[in-house]
């Protein structure tokens, strides 16, 4: 099968490469010229523009974007639209906010242009052990593109599959990645306070290691965790500061409107968020609330 990839960072390009291997055929565009040539000695084909992507491509189309949510894609899709005809299928493959995902949708639907959401989990590792595929469209088009789904995903049979109607895939990962922030903060905050018992002297890596086999905690997470405690136990050198990158946000305004109860998620949000006041003025504040009805000192900041 035939695909147009737009967007070659580590993943798009690590998906296309995917594709390649499964002998599909994957032509390219980003507007990097180093991120073609990594296309095309992976042996894909390069366009220099979206235009000269989609002139390549037999119909019916199928066009994958792999953007940053947001502009990128809203602007790359506004682009990508005139050049396209009826009978053609863009995916999305990254992490848009499924209310943009059901808008766009429906303006692909009136120009007669296929539009499947694709929520995609696997990061870097995706290349080798394959990607999870969340997808949202209809049904028919969902399985016109089977053999590409196939190849992208740990296995056929497994690791994939479509979840509903446009945005149901997107509003599925949003959800998966607010339970990974939950996951990675509960991680965090028990292997902090087997830290800090330094009288056990503890190796967590170790820890790490045994907690991979028979325990209920083992997870892929946990693997990619005790591999990196392995290489930095201390963890030097890395910045206590957590970027979130929306879909937690989105997952909690989710619960909210939904009435559900989602403390875990939404606490491991604000830890984030937290962990980048490098000078927390609320902090500051709790202490002199201290100091003024309990007596307790108030530590000073020391010279800078």
């Amino acid at each position: 099968m035939e695909l147009g990839m737009v967007g070659l960072g580590r993943m798009g390009l690590n998906m296309a490469t995917r594709l390649l291997r499964g002998g599909h055929r994957v032509a390219g565009f980003d507007p990097s010229a180093s991120a073609r040539q990594a296309l095309q000695a992976q042996g894909g084909a390069a366009a220099a523009s979206l235009a000269a992507l989609v002139g390549a491509l037999p119909a019916p189309r199928a066009i994958w974007l792999m953007l940053p949510a947001g502009p990128i894609t809203e602007d790359t899709l506004a682009q990508l639209l005139p050049l396209l005809a009826a009978g053609d299928r863009v995916v999305d493959g990254g992490n848009s906010n499924f209310h943009d995902t059901q808008r766009r949708a429906a303006l692909c639907a009136d120009k007669g242009i296929a539009f499947i959401d694709c929520g995609t989990s696997g990061g870097v590792w995706g290349l080798e052990e394959g990607y999870s595929l969340m997808i949202g469209g209809e049904a028919a088009v969902v399985e016109a593109l089977r053999p590409l789904f196939e190849t992208l995903a740990p296995a056929p049979d497994r690791g994939w599959g479509r979840v509903g109607p446009p945005g149901s895939g997107h509003y599925t990962k949003m959800v998966h990645n607010g339970i990974e922030y939950g996951l990675m903060q509960a991680y965090a905050e028990g292997l902090a306070i087997l830290h800090k018992k330094t009288e056990f002297g503890l190796d967590l890596h170790q820890i790490g290691k045994i907690w991979e086999h028979g325990s209920v905690v083992r997870s892929w997470l946990l693997e990619l965790l005790t591999e990196a405690l392995g290489k930095n136990p201390q963890m030097q050198g890395v910045a206590p500061f957590v970027p979130d990158s929306g879909e937690g946000r989105w997952t909690v305004d989710e619960a909210i409107k939904l009435d559900v109860a989602a403390p875990v998620i939404t606490l491991a949000l604000l830890e984030r968020l937290r962990s980048r006041d490098a000078d927390s003025y609320t902090d500051k504040l709790l202490s002199v609330m201290r100091g003024q009805f309990g007596g307790h000192a108030v530590k000073q900041e020391g010279p800078t």
